[in-house]
């Protein structure tokens, strides 16, 4: 059976604008969707390889794309989103997967070169050697870090496909690499804007990350509806319309 074509625009998102529309939608149910956090990073966390994780992430865009269409939510909509087990497992390994085969090989070959190093300078170490070699691997783990997050900017959109399309993983995966490299500058500079909100609210102190997740969350979730629109909307939405380009 062949998964229906669904069409994306292109240069639908407005970083900040998706970053202030996440709010008013979460704003009444702010505190909600902070338990909700809360709970999902914690089951999620344990069990290894996010086997759980993508059941929880479900469960948020579900509830979030609920309240978007004016149905009541509750707490326990978020345990939904294990109806999509299979196709979350499916989504969460295709993105885990290749990042550890990049990382965990890097990580080894950086200590072994260290190690390698060290031990030929023997009793005469020369510190210029030394930084020769920090500084390639420096380059190298930047070249890392770039390709990590071109990999989760990709699958931004494959977990709301899963739960508003109804779609398998491995199309879930491969249309929302296909939309988020449509919409990547865009996505990047809201990636930017909520990992630095992340990151003020594990300065105040380490579990106000918890308290921007509700945004975060919400923000993918706007950006995904002008990016695609929502299946059956049940009510006409208060955002304003995105661009009428598609691909």
């Amino acid at each position: 059976m062949m998964t229906p074509q669904i069409p994306y625009r292109r240069n639908a998102i407005e970083p900040v604008q998706c970053i202030k529309d996440a709010w008013e939608l979460v704003k009444n149910q702010y505190w909600l969707f902070v338990g909700m956090s809360l709970i999902a990073m914690l089951i999620g966390s344990a069990v290894p390889a996010g086997i759980l994780l993508g059941p929880m992430m479900c469960g948020i865009y579900l509830t979030l794309f609920k309240l978007r269409r004016g149905e009541p939510i509750e707490f326990s909509m978020m345990f939904k989103g294990f109806d999509y087990f299979g196709p979350s497992l499916v989504a969460t390994l295709l993105h885990i997967v290749p990042i550890l085969a990049i990382l965990l090989p890097a990580y080894f070959f950086f200590y072994i070169s260290l190690v390698v190093s060290l031990i030929a300078q023997g009793d005469d170490p020369n510190p210029w050697a030394f930084l020769g070699v920090l500084a390639l691997f420096l380059l190298f783990f930047l070249v890392i870090f770039v390709v990590v997050i071109l990999i989760s900017i990709g699958f931004t959109f494959a977990y709301p496909l899963i739960v508003d399309r109804k779609l398998p993983g491995l199309d879930a995966v491969k249309l929302s690499f296909k939309a988020a490299m449509a919409n990547f500058w865009p996505l990047l500079g809201m990636v930017v804007l909520t990992s630095l909100l992340t990151l003020a609210g594990m300065m105040v102190c380490y579990i106000g990350m918890f308290l921007v997740f509700p945004v975060t969350y919400a923000s993918v979730a706007t950006a995904y509806e002008r990016v695609f629109g929502l299946a059956n909307p049940d009510l006409a939405t208060n955002m304003p319309p995105p661009p009428p380009t598609f691909n």
